[in-house]
């Protein structure tokens, strides 16, 4: 026999209570199975649509390659013109009759105006950053999710801004040292607001996206913001790179640290105050990979403190990460923190074991930490999540 769901024990708490009636609950047991039938009927679609959306967009993609070099420069000008307007205007023609077709129309018809805005550049031989390109292609993204409300917009708007700034900073910092950091906690900071951005039961779609771009960035960009600041700490990039002005700096640690923030606040509100935290860890963090080498005489030795240091914090940031899904009874957030840790060890073992072992012994204490502590990992991890929707 199948143990009751939430619903169906909440229906019996109702009818205790006298809330309702046998007949009402029947009506609520129908309306939900409805809601469900119609969620599982919308996979098949939705799947579709993204491959078909791929594919078109990829056919496209190689039709005008293949004649864009017989083609004169108004030609080129107005078949890119022409492919933007096309696409969103057949999604606002199925606005009301094929909702997921006018949202992947519109989706293609915004990635496609990337295209266009570098390929305008190349035909008229503009001379300008191409940075500049994905702000234009950033802005054109928010003016069709202020137009649209579409979640589709809203990713690329989430996925585009970060990358404008990440192009420009890396451009602005080029044969100078003392910058790569500042990106580094920018982009970790980031990927942590838009993980937190979902608080108790909200359930728009907007800020579910933006968890699962959170979700996908926060574990490589930690990693990468790691090895950014070991590469950058490496005492001989001083001798032939130049150090960053204080303003050049000042206005990347504005953006880094008050940007990430101020979007936590807009989307948390005072929960916001963790995210604070999260800046004073990631900080913390990138400073002591920078300082993981020093010279030792003529040699670049590793600090052992500090190495030490840095995967302690690292298993420390995975460990609040599960808490604070605990905390905010989020289950991606413990997943994430269950996984991070996990890494953190394997990597702890690959650098700081594994090559004063021999072959096999090396390997046969691998298998045994994978097995052991996989076990012992997954089992804390369901102990938690029964315990997290215990608490709803």
């Amino acid at each position: 026999m199948k143990p009751p769901t939430q619903l169906e024990a909440q229906i019996s708490r109702w009818i205790e209570a006298g809330v309702i009636d046998a007949q009402t609950a029947e009506r609520i047991r129908a309306f939900e199975a409805g809601q469900e039938r119609r969620a599982t009927l919308r996979w098949p679609v939705l799947l579709a649509m993204v491959f078909g959306a791929m594919l078109l967009a990829a056919g496209i993609t190689l039709f005008v390659a293949a004649h864009w070099i017989d083609l004169s420069p108004a030609e080129r000008f107005s078949l890119v013109l022409l492919m933007v307007a096309v696409f969103h205007a057949g999604g606002a023609a199925l606005s009301t009759r094929f909702p997921a077709m006018s949202t992947t129309l519109h989706a293609i018809g915004t990635i496609v105006l990337g295209a266009a805005i570098f390929l305008t550049a190349q035909i008229f031989n503009l001379h300008e950053d191409w940075a500049t390109g994905i702000l234009l292609w950033a802005v054109g993204a928010a003016v069709g999710y202020l137009l649209l409300r579409d979640w589709v917009q809203a990713a690329l708007v989430a996925l585009l801004a970060p990358a404008w700034l990440s192009c420009q900073w890396g451009i602005t910092t080029e044969w100078h040292t003392g910058g790569d950091h500042i990106l580094a906690i920018g982009l970790v900071l980031l990927s942590l607001s838009y993980l937190s951005a979902r608080v108790g039961d909200d359930v728009s779609t907007v800020r579910r996206v933006l968890v699962w771009i959170g979700g996908f960035a926060v574990l490589p960009c930690v990693a990468i913001a790691i090895a950014i600041a070991i590469q950058e700490g490496y005492p001989y990039r001083a001798q032939w790179e130049s150090h960053l002005s204080v303003g050049i700096q000042l206005m990347g640690w504005t953006v880094a640290l008050v940007g990430p923030l101020l979007l936590a606040w807009i989307l948390r509100g005072r929960a916001a105050w963790i995210n604070l935290l999260w800046a004073v860890w990631a900080c913390t963090l990138v400073i002591t990979a920078r300082h993981t080498q020093a010279y030792a005489g003529q040699e670049i030795r590793d600090n052992v403190s500090m190495t030490l240091a840095l995967y302690a914090l690292s298993a420390l940031g995975a460990v609040a990460l599960v808490a604070w899904g605990l905390y905010e009874k989020r289950k991606e957030r413990l997943n994430l923190g269950i996984a991070g840790f996990a890494l953190c060890v394997l990597y702890f073992y690959f650098d700081s074991f594994m090559d004063k072992m021999g072959r096999s012994e090396s390997l046969l204490l691998l298998g045994v930490l994978c097995l052991a502590g996989g076990f012992a990992l997954e089992r804390t991890r369901r102990r938690l999540v029964a315990r997290l929707e215990t608490d709803r």
